[in-house]
């Protein structure tokens, strides 16, 4: 196991770089330039040759490329250029409510998600089984801004039990902190509930079928204990294989929902940097969101040795 996760953590380093590169190419084919966009309108020829010979932005691009690689492999993801900071800093500054918003997000999807495919699933053809997977089918299809902004206009404007926007840090109060997540991450948990609950209920069909679930109930074990002992752990394998994925999925869902509610964190960060083309912190976070994406499906690779003794990794 230890010389499993000990290569995948190496593997980390060439899927990075190319993420890293195909990015680069991608920042850099988008039209604006950012020195235009720091020194404005009246800004001379000469003031925007001189900013971008400052910053580097004049040598060709395979040198930025090359320049941006070295300072990356030492741990220095660049300077911001709006920020006036390290990008590695200005990401850290805003990761406490993008990291607190997704994990509340999964939480939420994981709570609903399982025990509605589950019930889906021992329903079968019945009513129940029909609205969960009508509901999971909406939550799929509704964008998380919409959801959002009707929340918005429920709980906040016209029941006024939560804030409209804005972020409380946890140093300041932690209960203040979840209340200012509560809407975001039920916006984004949501539509994640539906995905798991609709991959939980496939799973556990296929395991319910299966002859050692006839062998439990011949053996006189009760539905609950044959449902919850011998059937969900079978079909969580895939559900759990969902659920990483997912993970990728509020990241990425955490830029709109952060924009909507206002809040300060990391999906906002990449917002203004795109708009500023501050290219140093969009490359920053992409890296980092890639990262954290391996390494939670490294996470999800060793669950499955404990959910199910037949995996093994040499």
């Amino acid at each position: 196991m230890l010389g499993y996760v000990v290569r995948r953590l190496l593997a980390l380093v060439p899927v990075l770089l190319i993420v890293a590169t195909v990015g680069f190419f991608l920042i850099y084919l988008t039209p604006g330039d950012p020195a235009a966009v720091m020194l404005g309108p009246d800004a001379t020829q000469e003031d925007l040759a001189n900013l971008r010979q400052l910053m580097g932005l004049d040598r060709p691009l395979l040198v930025q490329l090359a320049r941006w690689y070295s300072r990356t492999l030492r741990g220095d993801l660049g300077y911001s250029i709006f920020l006036q900071r390290p990008v590695l800093q200005a990401i850290v500054e805003r990761l406490e409510p993008t990291l607190l918003l997704t994990v509340l997000s999964l939480a939420i999807a994981t709570a609903i998600g399982i025990p509605a495919g589950v019930v889906a699933a021992v329903r079968r053809n019945s009513w129940i089984d029909q609205a969960s997977m009508g509901v999971a089918l909406f939550g799929v299809s509704m964008p998380n801004f919409w959801l959002g902004l009707n929340l918005i206009l429920i709980f906040s404007v016209w029941l006024g039990l939560l804030p409209v926007a804005g972020y409380v840090p946890v140093e300041q109060s932690l209960a203040g902190a979840l209340r200012s997540l509560v809407l975001p991450a039920v916006t984004l948990g949501f539509s994640g509930s539906a995905l798991i609950a609709r991959m939980t209920r496939s799973s556990m069909l296929e395991v319910l079928g299966q002859d050692f679930i006839r062998t439990a109930r011949a053996k006189g074990n009760a539905e609950r204990r044959v449902v919850f002992r011998h059937a969900l752990r079978n079909a969580m394998i895939p559900t759990v294989t969902v659920i990483g994925l997912a993970m990728g999925g509020l990241l990425a869902g955490a830029i709109v929902t952060e924009t909507v509610f206002a809040l300060p964190g990391v999906g906002r960060l990449v917002i203004s940097s795109v708009l500023r083309r501050d290219y140093p912190v969009i490359q920053g976070v992409l890296m980092f969101i890639a990262a954290i994406y391996v390494l939670v499906n490294l996470l999800i690779d060793v669950l499955y040795v404990y959910l199910d003794p037949r995996v093994k990794y040499a």
